[in-house]
C-alpha cells in the first residue's frame, strides 16, 4: 500500500543512460518531450524537483503560502492528484469550488512560477476515501474496477476527458502557456497487473491509449507500472528507487513519490505538504484525520525544521550538478568496502560527484581525485565540481524548531442525547442482515441494525444468573451494542484487520427485548483490487447463546434499519440545525452525545487546533464545516525506541507517541472562523468529558541546532573559498529569544531538547549566544574556537 501524493516530497527527474532522440508528443509542436536522460522543455533538458500538495487537504486561503514555501524550498514542480469523488459526488453533477477549486489551485502554482504534474488517475489511493472513486460507481450494473471492464472504462474515460478538457479550456497545459508539464493515468497498477494477468494487461494498455488520445501535448506517466505502454513513462514510488530502471532504454528515470515519512493511521504511532483529511475524506479504513505525514511543510502550513531546510540544501546541491547530470552516465568508482563515488562528466567539462558511505555504523575517510574526504555513516556528500563538498546528507546544519501547542481557551458546553434506534420515515424492515455501504451509500458513517427477542418466564438464566451471551460478527469497522437501550459493549477492528467480533453477556428480561447495534464505518478502503466487492457492517452470523433452546440464530430474523443518526438528520452540526431543539446540561460519561459550544476567534494569526485528548471517538464541526473524525481513545502501539535514521528506512522506524492517542490535535483553519459567535459541535460515541476540550495555537516553542565546525556550505562552491560554519537561529515573527538552555562547543551528545556535554566542552560556550541572541528574533554565531574563547578552553 503506497502512500501516494503526500509522500512525494522530492521527485527528481534524473537519467542514467546516454542521450537519445527526444520523443515527440501531440500537438506536433509540443514544448514538452523527453529522452532517456530527462524531460525536455522548450528544447532544454531539465532536472526537476517536485513536491506534492493536495488541494482538498488544505483550505484555499492556505494555498498561496504553501506554494511559495514549496518554491522557497527549491521545488520546480507541484504535483497533485485529482479527487474524483470530490468533483463528481453525483453522476454527471460536478463540483469545482472551495477546497475543490482545481483550476484556481493550478493558476496559483503558475503565478508562483512553478510547473504542475497533474495526476488524474482517476484512481489515486492517496489514503483518501475509496481511493478517490465516487461510491456511486460501485452500483453501476456489471462494473468491475480497474480491469478490462466496459462499464468501468466508460466512466473512467468520461471523467478523465472532463478534466483534460477543462485544463485545455483554461489554457493550463505548457504548450498553451500554462504550467502543466506532466499528467498521470492510473496509479500504482503494476502489482495488480501482475496478480490479475491478461485482463489487467488489456486494461493498462487501454488506459494508456485512452490518455494519449486526449492530446494533452505533455507526457503521460504511470507510476509503479513496469509494463507502461509507449509512449507513457513508467515511474518509481518508494523510500528508495536506486533499484529502478525504466522499462524502455529511451525513457527517463522519474521518481514520482520519494517518501519522506509515512502517514498516520489510528492505533499506530509524504507529501511536501500533507494537510488534513477534513470531514469524512480519510480512507483506510482507520486512516487518521491528520495527513501531516511529517512532511517538510506541516499540516498547519508551518515549516518543519530541520527537514524543510535540509531538503532545501539538497535541492540546491542537485541543481548545481545539473549540467553534468543531464549530459552523461555515471562512472562508479570503489572508494572502500562500503564506499563508492558516482561521477558524472560532460563533454563540455562539467563534473559532479556523489561520494557515498553505505556503512550504517562507521564513518569513513576516503580519497577521491587525490583529496581526502570524511564521510559520516550512511551518508552521501555532493561535489558539484568533483572537488568541493557543498552538502552531506548526514550533516544537518539547519535549526530544529520544536513546536508547542499553546492553550488559548476552553468551552462552555450544552448537550443533546442521540436517540437509540429512533425510527423515522426512512427506516425500513427486512429479513436478514444487509451490507452497510449498500444501505448508506456512504452518506454517513452510521447504520442502526435493530431486532427483537422474546424471553419466556421459564428461561433458566433468569433463575441461575448466568446471562446469555450475544455474538455479533461484522465486516467492520466498529460497533456499539445496546440491549434495551442500555450500552452493552463496544468493539472495533484495526487497519490490519477491520473485521471484528463482539462477544458479551447481555441483560435480558421477560417479554420483548430490543437488540440495537450501531455499526460505524471509519473510511472506505483506498488500496487493493475488486473495489466493487468490499464490505462493511454486520454481515453475521448474530447468535444468542445460553437460552433453554441452547443457541438462537438471529441472523435471519427481521431487522429494522435506520441510516444515520437523528442528530445528522436534524443538522445539529450547523447553526440553523442546532437551534431547532433545546440543549441541556452535560451528563457524566454518557454515550452517543451531541455537544455544542460558542466561542470567539482567538487573537493573532497562528494556526489553530482542537485538543481532543479528553474524548473517545466521534466527529467534530466548526460552523458546519467538518473538522474530521477524532479517535484519541484508540491508543497508538508500535516500537517507540530510540530513533536512529542510519540504515535502511521503513514505515515502522522512528515512531513516536506509543501508548498515547494516535492523534490528539485537530486542525481548525482560521478561514472557517468568524470574529465572534463561532459554533463548535462534537458528536461523541463513547461517552467522554467534553470539558477537557480546548483550543490551542501552534507556535515554535524552542529552537536548537547542531552544527559542525567543517559544515559543508554552498557558499564554499560559489566563492571557492573556505568559510566558517555558522549557527543560525530564528524565532517566529513577533517573538524573541529569551533564554539559552544549552550550548556546547566541543563534542556534545544527544538530540534537540535532550543535549548533554561530551568529553570536550568549551566553558564559554554560552557567552556568544547570550550576548548576540538574547532579545533578538534571529542571530548567527560562527562555529570557530576563537568565538568560544580559543582552543585552550576545550577540556577532556
Amino acid at each position: 500500500m503506497a502512500p501516494t501524493p503526500l509522500m512525494s516530497s522530492t521527485a527528481v527527474v534524473l537519467m542514467a543512460f546516454a542521450a537519445a532522440a527526444a520523443v515527440a508528443l501531440h500537438p506536433a509542436a509540443a514544448a514538452v518531450s523527453y529522452d532517456r536522460k530527462a524531460l525536455v522543455i522548450n528544447g532544454r533538458r531539465r532536472i526537476l524537483i517536485s513536491g506534492s500538495i493536495h488541494y482538498p487537504r488544505s483550505v484555499p486561503e492556505m494555498w498561496p503560502d504553501l506554494i511559495q514555501k514549496a518554491k522557497d524550498g527549491g521545488l520546480d514542480v507541484i504535483q497533485t492528484y485529482v479527487f474524483w469523488n470530490g468533483h463528481e459526488p453525483v453522476p454527471g453533477q460536478y463540483y469545482f469550488e472551495g477546497r475543490y477549486d482545481l483550476v484556481q489551485f493550478i493558476k496559483l502554482v503558475h503565478r508562483a512560477g512553478l510547473y504542475v504534474h497533474l495526476r488524474i488517475g482517476p484512481y489515486i489511493c492517496a489514503e483518501w476515501n475509496f481511493g478517490g472513486f465516487p461510491v456511486w460507481l460501485k452500483y453501476i450494473p456489471g462494473i468491475r474496477f480497474r480491469t478490462d471492464n466496459e462499464p468501468f472504462k466508460a466512466a473512467m474515460a468520461n471523467f478523465t476527458a472532463k478534466i483534460v478538457n477543462m485544463m485545455k479550456s483554461e489554457g493550463l497545459f505548457e504548450w498553451q502557456g500554462g504550467p502543466i508539464i506532466l499528467s498521470q493515468i492510473e496509479n500504482e497498477f503494476g502489482p495488480l497487473e501482475w496478480d490479475q494477468g491478461e485482463p489487467a494487461k488489456a486494461y493498462a494498455s487501454w488506459a494508456a491509449n485512452m490518455a494519449v488520445g486526449l492530446n494533452t501535448g505533455v507526457p503521460w506517466v504511470m507510476c509503479k507500472e513496469e509494463d507502461a505502454p509507449d509512449p507513457v513513462i513508467d515511474t518509481c514510488n518508494g523510500f528508495y528507487c536506486d533499484y529502478y530502471t525504466p522499462s524502455k532504454p529511451y525513457k527517463p528515470m522519474m521518481w514520482t513519490e520519494a517518501w519522506t515519512a509515512w502517514y498516520l493511521y489510528t492505533g499506530f504511532g509524504i507529501p511536501y505538504h500533507g494537510g488534513t483529511n477534513f470531514g469524512r475524506t480519510a480512507g483506510g479504513p482507520f486512516i487518521a484525520t491528520s495527513y501531516d505525514y511529517d512532511a517538510p511543510i506541516d499540516e498547519y502550513g508551518l515549516l518543519r525544521q530541520p527537514k524543510w531546510g535540509h531538503l532545501r540544501g539538497l535541492h540546491k546541491a542537485i541543481k548545481l550538478c545539473e549540467p553534468a547530470l543531464i549530459s552523461s552516465d555515471p562512472v562508479v568508482i570503489s572508494l572502500g568496502n562500503s564506499q563508492q563515488a558516482s561521477v558524472f562528466r560532460s563533454s563540455s567539462g562539467y563534473c559532479a560527484a556523489f561520494l557515498a558511505n553505505y556503512d550504517s555504523e562507521s564513518s569513513a575517510r576516503v580519497t577521491f581525485n587525490g583529496v581526502h574526504y570524511h564521510l559520516p555513516p550512511w551518508s552521501i556528500s555532493i561535489l558539484p565540481d568533483c572537488k568541493t563538498t557543498v552538502f552531506n546528507t548526514a550533516r544537518v546544519g539547519v535549526q530544529t524548531s520544536q513546536m508547542t501547542m499553546e492553550r488559548v481557551g476552553g468551552f462552555s458546553w450544552q448537550s443533546f442525547n442521540e436517540e437509540i434506534t429512533s425510527s423515522n420515515d426512512e427506516s425500513f424492515t427486512t429479513v436478514g442482515l444487509l451490507e452497510q455501504i449498500n444501505v448508506t451509500r456512504d452518506n454517513t458513517d452510521y447504520l442502526w441494525y435493530t431486532t427483537y427477542v422474546d424471553i419466556g418466564q421459564d428461561e433458566r438464566f433468569l433463575q441461575n444468573g448466568q446471562s446469555p451471551v450475544l455474538t455479533v460478527m461484522s465486516a467492520g469497522h466498529s460497533l456499539h451494542v445496546f440491549i434495551n437501550r442500555q450500552l452493552s459493549g463496544t468493539v472495533y477492528g484495526s487497519i490490519e484487520d477491520p473485521k471484528l467480533t463482539y462477544t458479551g453477556n447481555v441483560n435480558l428480561w421477560v417479554g420483548s427485548n430490543t437488540i440495537s447495534i450501531l455499526s460505524v464505518s471509519v473510511g472506505l478502503p483506498n488500496v487493493g483490487e475488486h473495489f466493487e466487492t468490499w464490505n462493511a457492517g454486520v454481515l453475521g452470523p448474530v447468535m444468542l447463546n445460553g437460552l433453554n433452546e441452547g443457541r438462537k440464530d438471529l441472523t435471519w430474523q427481521k431487522w429494522t434499519y435506520q441510516v444515520g443518526l437523528k442528530g445528522e438528520t436534524l443538522g445539529l452540526h450547523s447553526l440553523s440545525g442546532s437551534s431547532l431543539l433545546e440543549w441541556g446540561e452535560v451528563p457524566q460519561e454518557q454515550p452517543l452525545m451531541w455537544y455544542k459550544a460558542f466561542f470567539n476567534a482567538p487573537d493573532g494569526d497562528e494556526p489553530l487546533a482542537l485538543d481532543m485528548s479528553s474524548m473517545g471517538k466521534g466527529q467534530a464541526w466548526i460552523n458546519g464545516q467538518g473538522i474530521g473524525r477524532y479517535w484519541p481513545g484508540y491508543k497508538a502501539y508500535g516500537d517507540c525506541s530510540d530513533c536512529d535514521y542510519r540504515g535502511t528506512y521503513n514505515e515502522t522506524k522512528c515512531q513516536t507517541n506509543c501508548g498515547e492517542p494516535s492523534q490528539r490535535w485537530y486542525h481548525v483553519p482560521r478561514s472557517w472562523l468568524n470574529p465572534t459567535g463561532n459554533l463548535l459541535v462534537v458528536f461523541e460515541e463513547w461517552g467522554s468529558d467534553p470539558t477537557g476540550i480546548s483550543m490551542v495555537k501552534r507556535t515554535i516553542g524552542s529552537v536548537c541546532a547542531n552544527v559542525f565546525e567543517m559544515q559543508p556550505s554552498m557558499r564554499n562552491w560559489h566563492t571557492k573559498e573556505n568559510e566558517n560554519s555558522k549557527v543560525h537561529l530564528l524565532c517566529d515573527f513577533g517573538k524573541k529569544i529569551t533564554k539559552i538552555t544549552f550550548a556546547s562547543f566541543g563534542t556534545p551528545r544527544g538530540l534537540c531538547g535532550n543535549f548533554s556535554e561530551g568529553s570536550c566542552h568549551a566553558h564559554k560556550s554560552y557567552d556568544p549566544f547570550e550576548k548576540k541572541c538574547i532579545g533578538q528574533q534571529r542571530c548567527s554565531i560562527s562555529v570557530v574556537p576563537e568565538v568560544f574563547g580559543g582552543t585552550h578552553v576545550l577540556e577532556q
